[in-house]
């Protein structure tokens, strides 16, 4: 798993929705290349952002990861995880 979408840069990508408009392609490119969201302003007050599909599903694994290290962090402190070598040792003996 990848963790690292570049960090956007102010003066080049925040736009205005009638600039974006105007500029479509080449703000796609932009973004395709360095892979950094694009966030697009409505009357100075940010209303979207555009990102590379691979960005987009980049953090939409890490928010699932996020989600299920919460899920076992809770199932841990309940006394209802598993421990590792429990595990392990129940893995072992369904492959033999």
């Amino acid at each position: 798993m990848v963790f690292n979408m570049s960090r956007i840069h102010f003066d080049q990508d925040i736009q205005p929705l009638s600039e974006f408009r105007a500029g479509v392609t080449s703000f796609i490119k932009q973004i395709n290349e360095t892979r950094r969201p694009l966030v697009i302003t409505q009357r100075g007050k940010d209303v979207a952002v555009v990102l590379d599909v691979a960005e987009y599903e980049s953090m939409q694994e890490k928010i699932e990861f996020l989600e299920e290290m919460g899920t076992a962090e809770a199932q841990l402190a309940s006394g209802s995880g598993v421990s590792n070598e429990d595990t392990r040792a129940q893995v072992l003996g369904r492959i033999k």
